[in-house]
């Protein structure tokens, strides 16, 4: 039987400290003054453009020739034909000006943490999984899991999404113009989701935190979901929210329903079994 030899772990990156919760790794300066971003990401200017022309390009090739642009110091990038195809503009960590004319294809624009991006036509599923910072605007509608696990920034899509809408929702803001699907914000922990129009089944199912707010009619609420009162900071956030990108609710903003945490599962593990049964 073969010996095993003792190996130094931090050649191999390993930490040999005991994980306490203060040893992550500093990725932003304080000296920044606010403009936090990465060490390594490209200096841009907004003002510096180019196309790519994606109809006879895969995939890959596409976010290769992005992030060459961005090392050209190209701030503001539109591709054209993009054809659905999937996985476009993916971990993009620096602020960029990205526009796609045309649609795209499942999990467009994931782990996003800084760029403004604008998609002219639709998006499959899981569009901006793990969005961190910066905008996405889709101009049509948009597949299930749209959000799913978002952090920060803002999500609008001004047509109609499907299920899932938000899914581990951890912060940040969706914007939905017409109706989502079932299932939207299921396990949703914070941040805040904003739907025009109506909502399918089991809204905010098993929600932990984080505020729904809904413009149309709900189909029904998910378990520990309930109504709250529409307060004056909501209906100011709102309309200071909505107005950046041009939308408004029909039955206006104080006639919203909003949907919080009912809290009967942050001690879901302490809970009787006959308690359980209740919350469920």
């Amino acid at each position: 039987m073969a010996k095993l030899e003792q190996g130094d772990p931090t050649e191999m990156g390993m930490r040999t400290e005991q994980l306490t919760g203060r040893t992550q790794q500093v990725f932003f300066s304080a000296e920044e003054s606010g403009n936090l971003t990465y060490p390594w990401a490209p200096e841009v200017d907004f003002e510096k453009c180019s196309e790519i022309d994606a109809e006879n390009l895969s995939a890959s090739d596409i976010n290769k020739q992005i992030r060459s642009l961005m090392s050209e110091g190209y701030g503001t990038i539109t591709v054209l034909n993009p054809g659905a195809k999937h996985s476009l503009g993916v971990g993009i960590l620096s602020r960029l000006n990205l526009r796609f004319e045309g649609s795209l294809g499942y999990f467009g624009c994931g782990l996003l943490d800084g760029p403004n991006v604008v998609i002219t036509g639709r998006v499959g599923w899981s569009c901006a999984e793990n969005m961190m910072a910066g905008t996405l605007l889709v101009e049509k509608n948009a597949g299930s899991t749209f959000g799913a696990a978002i952090r920060g920034g803002d999500l609008v899509c001004r047509g109609d999404v499907g299920s899932r809408t938000g899914i581990d929702q951890k912060g940040g803001t969706i914007i939905v113009g017409g109706k989502t699907g079932a299932f939207s914000g299921f396990m949703m922990q914070r941040g805040r989701m904003v739907i025009l129009g109506d909502a399918g089944k089991n809204l905010g199912d098993s929600m932990y935190d984080g505020t729904i707010y809904v413009g149309g009619a709900i189909a029904d609420l998910g378990v520990d979901a309930v109504e709250a009162d529409m307060t004056e900071l909501d209906c100011e956030w709102l309309q200071r929210k909505l107005a950046l990108y041009g939308m408004e609710t029909s039955n206006g903003i104080e006639n919203m329903t909003k949907i919080v945490a009912g809290k009967q599962l942050w001690n879901y593990d302490n809970l009787e079994p006959s308690e359980k049964k209740l919350v469920l």
